[in-house]
């Protein structure tokens, strides 16, 4: 037996729909209304008792007994005082069916009630993710961003116009999650917050965390934050574009690379990293290096990039994830044994990964190459790494025993990014020197060379010339 309406008490004015939960921007909003027919405030004229009936229905999830008031005429655009209507309930309760008939019987799917709130927005509100999905299939759009502020002086800084971003040239960038655009004239890289993820609290809570992160960095290491749109949907975040692409692109392109190039870019990749570990006040995690993650300049100079997974370390030393990491694609194979283990890790993680980086620079291939991305983590638990089958020329000066600390399983055993910057420069310059003393018995015989064919030319001419006078 479908669920009887209370009746309306009078028929002076349109009631009030009070049972269930509210509006998502209701300021008396506090869970569910009262009951009963005490729970309708004044009544409704004739023709709208169908109607607050219909509203009651969808607050029980009744879908045979709201079709058959829509079949007998009842509207489903029905407002109560505060404006609310039957999909507004639906959406609140988080009745799919519900939603679902009332849209294709007519119901207008962006109405507003007396706050402004729309049943996606409410929908939203009490995280009835199916719901979402349906009204948004019909058209309806997130009004409001989940950083939007209502007072003007709180808009914050670094608010980008997003009529100001032409994306009628762009292109996706760095794996997908970047989209080239015009800004002002200039080339950005621009990341989006799809209107789909806004309702997922992880996702919002993860650009929320981003952008506290980008405003606070500025490194020539560190690739440039510009400005972000947050108080209108898509969010994005617009960083410089980096016209060379990543370090994945140019390692599968160049495969392995000559020691002295390797170790110059990695000391510019140290020195991003050590910028953000010395941060003050607080060090900031990457916990995401790796060579898609990492930009090319137009000089070919390395930046940081993509800090969505950063953590900053405020008071306490170590940070741990609330659940297990999941890695996409071939970025488990940089990631700390501890963390694929979930265990508490700190700066540490970051040496490490760049230590893969290193020696995937020399090496010319991804680390454990031989193995599947499943089967990394069993690796990391017996202790393996990736093994050097460079010549050991390549590994010169001190530089293999460098990687091979900075992937030690202690985590304390790994050096931090200063002494890193200063046992990869001495490499460096080891290296060049070694170039030079090279280069100079080449450059000595070709200056005897061309010594030898001056002075051999010279005599020539003097020859000519006397042969020339004595014909006189």
């Amino acid at each position: 037996m479908e669920p009887r309406p209370p009746a309306p008490a009078s028929e002076a004015a349109t009631p009030r729909f009070r049972l269930g939960k509210q509006s998502s921007l209701a300021p008396e909003r506090g869970g569910e209304g009262g009951a009963g027919a005490g729970s309708a405030e004044g009544s409704a004229q004739a023709d709208g008792v169908m109607s607050f009936q219909l509203m009651y229905l969808a607050h029980a999830g009744s879908v045979e007994g709201i079709r058959e008031l829509l079949d007998g005429g009842a509207d489903p655009n029905f407002r109560d005082t505060d404006g609310r209507t039957a999909l507004h309930i639906a959406a609140c309760e988080g009745y799919a069916e519900v939603v679902e008939l009332l849209l294709q019987r007519g119901a207008e799917a962006a109405v507003e009630d007396q706050w402004g709130s729309t049943p996606l927005a409410d929908a939203m509100h009490y995280q009835n993710h199916d719901v979402i999905k349906i009204l948004e299939k019909h058209g309806s759009k997130h009004k409001i961003a989940p950083m939007h502020v209502k007072n003007v002086r709180e808009v914050p800084e670094y608010e980008i116009d997003p009529a100001e971003l032409d994306f009628s040239n762009g292109n996706d960038i760095s794996k997908g999650t970047f989209r080239k655009a015009t800004w002002r004239g200039i080339p950005v890289a621009v990341k989006k917050l799809d209107d789909d993820l806004i309702v997922d609290e992880n996702k919002v809570r993860a650009f929320r965390d981003e952008l506290d992160v980008l405003q606070l960095i500025r490194h020539p290491n560190v690739v440039q934050f510009l400005g972000a749109v947050t108080q209108s949907n898509p969010m994005m975040i617009v960083m410089e574009f980096m016209h060379k692409g990543d370090l994945r692109t140019h390692l599968n392109k160049r495969g392995a690379l000559l020691p002295s190039y390797a170790v110059k870019l990695a000391l510019d990749i140290a020195r991003g990293m050590n910028y953000l570990h010395e941060h003050k006040p607080q060090a900031i995690i990457h916990r995401d290096l790796e060579p898609s993650n990492i930009l090319r300049d137009d000089t070919g100079h390395l930046k940081v990039a993509d800090f969505d997974l950063c953590k900053m370390l405020k008071w306490r030393r170590k940070v741990r994830e609330e659940k297990a990491v999941t890695s996409p694609g071939n970025a488990c194979r940089y990631a700390a044994p501890e963390v694929l283990r979930n265990e508490e890790y700190d700066t540490k993680v970051d040496v490490f990964s760049f230590a893969l980086i290193l020696q995937e620079m020399i090496e010319g291939c991804l680390p454990y190459h031989d193995k599947k991305n499943d089967e990394i983590e069993k690796a990391h638990n017996s202790k393996e790494r990736p093994p050097f089958r460079a010549p050991p020329k390549h590994y010169a000066h001190g530089l293999r025993e460098l990687i091979e600390q900075c992937w030690s399983e202690n985590p304390a055993d790994r050096p931090d990014f200063r002494v890193i910057i200063n046992r990869l420069s001495a490499i460096h310059n080891e290296i060049a020197q070694r170039n030079r003393w090279k280069v100079r018995p080449l450059r000595c015989f070709l200056s005897v060379e061309g010594m030898w064919k001056k002075d051999r030319n010279e005599g020539s001419t003097t020859r000519s010339s006397r042969s020339s006078r004595s014909k006189f």
